[in-house]
């Protein structure tokens, strides 16, 4: 069986393999986690898409592929081939530029860890560039030939660019000094390295806060019928389930039914054109506490009921926690909802998760006097209110067009039979 470089996002084309947990000759059975992929949008681990012995390995760490390209072969039974005297190993037949090694009169230069570093010729550096780096690279306008890297062969890192840009290490012959003199700020506190996790969050958010011009827009909903379903089913739901039904999947409905009428905040910037999507699958952020966080997707959410919502958002937190989310599970977002009312905030003002157009915050809900109209006069009860908080892309839609779809969301959560959606 052919293992295939995955799709890990609607615009990647490519990724690196950047490490590979089996060589040839190794078995390896179903699911077990055989390679890593870095992509300008994730690292993860992918798995094994059969049980046998890999039997080839075409593309070595550290090599960049298009999606769909072969990586490997899984012989599913019997032992994997040993190659001919004086053939080529699959190594060897890997298409990995050459690269040419630079050093000082006196002795290679050397990161903080000691391990040697390279610098590449031009030409053989962007033929070698992981989307990350490439990316990093051009934003900052910097020569890849001047950049030592770390990597496998003198491949350039993310954390080569990094340090390179802050000064760390310098190229050969430089009148900069190796080790940077350590800012006030720094040596008065611990300084703590991103996590690789951390770091993309970082590059998206600035990206999206630099692309799109956002704008805030607030509305309060009611959650007296969402309580009551919660009151009436909630003992016996986590009885049944082992887990609390919260308001989330509750919106995660709302939202659902409100961007089926209100379309084109169910899209994505493709270019200098917009994408509706037909299909509504929402994303919900789940914090990774300083790991930063990652955004699974409830696909085709309008085609599941409410209990089916609420055990899949349970789902994939949990093993989003446990770093066990699938390529495909953090893939085709059309719409995202980030859920800090577990933490008390009263009005959270989100960026956008490019290239969608929107975004939602859901803040905490809180017991409030509010004012109840009725045909016989008005009075006042004691009622949970929650903030519903919708950051939007000025480039897609206008402040009426989300006004509208918040009062939308409003609407649905105030006036729904969430009883009868929970039994459904």
């Amino acid at each position: 069986m052919d293992v295939i470089m995955p799709q890990l996002g609607e615009t990647v084309t490519e990724g690196v393999v950047t490490k590979w947990y089996k060589k040839v000759g190794d078995a390896v059975k179903a699911d077990e986690m055989l390679f890593d992929v870095e992509t300008d949008k994730v690292s993860t681990e992918i798995p094994a898409p059969a049980t046998g012995v890999i039997s080839e390995i075409l593309v070595e760490e550290g090599v960049t592929a298009k999606v769909g390209v072969r990586l490997a072969v899984i012989r599913e039974s019997g032992p994997a081939p040993r190659p001919a005297s004086g053939a080529p190993s699959a190594s060897a037949a890997a298409p990995v530029t050459a690269t040419v090694a630079a050093t000082t009169p006196d002795r290679p230069l050397r990161t903080d860890s000691g391990a040697p570093v390279r610098f590449l010729d031009k030409a053989a550096t962007q033929n070698r560039l992981s989307p990350v780096v490439r990316k990093l690279v051009a934003e900052h306008g910097l020569d890849p030939g001047r950049i030592p890297g770390t990597g496998r062969d003198g491949r350039i890192t993310r954390d080569d660019v990094t340090a390179f840009i802050a000064g760390a290490v310098t190229a050969p012959g430089s009148a900069v000094a190796v080790a940077p003199v350590a800012s006030a700020a720094a040596a008065a506190g611990t300084t703590v390295p991103l996590t690789s996790v951390r770091k993309r969050v970082a590059e998206n958010m600035l990206k999206s806060w630099t692309t799109a011009p956002h704008v805030l827009q607030v509305a309060e909903a009611d959650f007296h019928r969402v309580e009551q379903a919660r009151r009436a089913s909630g003992a016996q739901w986590k009885q049944r389930e082992g887990f609390s039904l919260t308001y989330l999947p509750f919106i995660v409905r709302a939202v659902s039914i409100a961007l089926a009428k209100y379309p084109r905040l169910n899209a994505t910037f493709n270019g200098d054109s917009l994408t509706l999507h037909r299909r509504i699958n929402i994303g919900i952020a789940v914090d990774l506490g300083s790991e930063g966080l990652v955004v699974p997707v409830i696909q085709d959410v309008p085609n599941k009921s409410l209990p089916q919502i609420t055990r899949e958002i349970n789902e994939l937190s949990n093993r989003a926690r446990a770093g066990k989310l699938k390529p495909d599970e953090m893939a085709g977002g059309t719409y995202t909802i980030t859920n800090n009312g577990a933490f008390g905030t009263v009005i959270t003002a989100p960026i956008i998760n490019q290239p969608q157009v929107a975004i939602l915050s859901t803040d905490a809900i809180r017991k409030k006097p509010v004012v109840i109209e009725a045909a016989e006069g008005d009075s006042i009860a004691i009622r949970p209110i929650g903030v519903l908080a919708q950051s939007f892309d000025h480039r897609a839609i206008d402040g009426a067009y989300s006004a509208s779809f918040l009062r939308e969301v409003k609407t649905v959560i105030e006036s729904r039979d969430w009883i009868q959606a929970l039994s459904s």
